[in-house]
């Protein structure tokens, strides 16, 4: 198993990079959340995003979400709900952007929290069926052909969890080192508007594919 992890590992870590840096709607939401209500909000966003990308990702390797491309219903209706949800989110920053008073209130007013930021990220993903991609497309071809394949899957997945961590948190520190800028009231409305119409953008793309 440890042989097999060695000559697997620079191809399966060049993957998750690519894949970790590939924008979409975690990078957005992210962005929007650490920007518009702080460091700890955009870091409680990725902690929800990255137990939706686990459970994603163990559930491809295993075989799970297959039964998710067989049956069609099921991935419509799971489409549908995340194109719901990302652009209820880009309605969300929008309108947010109309109250920039809101942004110099002593305590974060109530869905502004990370923990709302935390549920906002771990439903966005869990209703997102292009996440299970990385479990049905690419862990496979990194898992061996015999022997046990259960611990392997366990350790890739832990590896690209930490990738992808490293990769989100990043995007949040750097979006963090901006906010005295990007929370200007003018730019900070025009952030907010760009974060919506991102947001909303990529809904209409994944309610696109519901069919």
């Amino acid at each position: 198993m440890v042989a097999h992890i060695l000559d697997v590992l620079p191809a399966f870590l060049l993957a998750c990079v690519i894949l970790a840096a590939l924008p979409g709607p975690a990078t957005a939401l992210f962005l929007h959340r650490a920007i518009r209500d702080g460091r700890a909000a955009g870091l409680a966003a990725v902690v929800g995003n990255e137990i939706g990308v686990l459970g994603w990702t163990l559930a491809g390797g295993a075989g799970l979400s297959m039964l998710l491309m067989a049956n069609h219903a099921l991935s419509v209706v799971l489409h549908v709900v995340g194109a719901a949800i990302l652009i209820w989110l880009g309605i969300s920053a929008w309108r947010s952007a109309k109250h920039p008073a809101d942004v110099e209130l002593p305590l974060p007013p109530r869905g502004r929290t990370p923990a709302a930021a935390f549920r906002a990220a771990l439903v966005s993903i869990a209703a997102n069926p292009k996440a299970a991609a990385f479990g049905i497309v690419v862990l496979p071809q990194f898992l061996p052909a015999t022997g046990s394949v259960l611990p392997t899957l366990l350790i890739l997945a832990v590896i690209q969890l930490v990738v992808d961590t490293a990769w989100c948190v990043g995007v949040v520190l750097a979006a963090d080192r901006a906010r005295n800028i990007l929370s200007r009231t003018h730019i900070r409305q025009r952030m907010e508007r760009a974060m919506g119409a991102v947001l909303v953008a990529l809904g209409l793309g994944l309610g696109a594919d519901a069919r």
